[in-house]
């Protein structure tokens, strides 16, 4: 009897220790959290006691720009040379380009627009005031960079899409718009011999 109280006495002992060792591990590893969790920092927006005008954030230092923002090449970036809006593209304008430039154009521009450029998209037909027609005499006259800029800084009820289409899809997006435009105002001499027959026959 007395053994088996000992060994009794020993369990509970041990359980003890098992319990007392692990509190000490929970312990340990709030620790642990706290060194990773709970740091001396300041969040974004927070406000400081520390700089004089109590913000935490500190500005831009003046006159840097970010790597690989440079935007030297002004016809990309603006659609102009020398500060003035020029009918030219800044790459080649490819079926590649085009295609990209479709894709973009019924996702950004089609809902006021319409797909083929007239300004009666599904938008204007609910009620919003028309865009005026790419195929009037003067956006068809229009330079490509009066396009860039409309689309990079708005132009009356049409809002900036600057931050939404990067430069490139603005370039892209234009080519197809030329290519609208083209599509509503060409004759038969605008397509190439190869493909006329094709038309001539099918209207047949």
């Amino acid at each position: 009897m007395r053994r088996s109280g000992l060994k009794i006495r020993t369990g509970q002992a041990g359980a003890r220790w098992a319990l007392v060792a692990l509190a000490l591990a929970i312990v340990g590893l709030q620790g642990c959290r706290l060194d990773m969790h709970v740091q001396p920092k300041y969040k974004p927006d927070e406000g400081s006691t520390f700089f004089q005008d109590g913000r935490a954030d500190r500005p831009q230092v003046p006159d840097t720009v970010a790597r690989g923002h440079m935007r030297t090449d002004e016809l990309f970036y603006t659609g102009h040379v020398n500060g003035v809006a020029v009918d030219q593209f800044p790459f080649p304008v490819t079926p590649q380009v085009l295609d990209r430039g479709h894709t973009r154009y019924d996702i950004f521009c089609a809902p006021c627009h319409d797909y083929t450029g007239s300004g009666r998209g599904m938008v204007v037909q609910r009620g919003f005031p028309p865009p005026p027609s790419y195929h009037l005499e003067r956006l068809r006259e229009a330079p490509a960079g009066h396009f860039f800029e409309v689309i990079t800084n708005g132009y009356g009820a049409m809002y900036s899409y600057a931050a939404r289409i990067p430069p490139e899809d603005r370039w892209a997006i234009i080519a197809y718009i030329r290519a609208l435009q083209l599509s509503q105002h060409a004759t038969l001499d605008d397509v190439p011999a190869e493909q006329r027959q094709k038309l001539t026959s099918g209207a047949k």
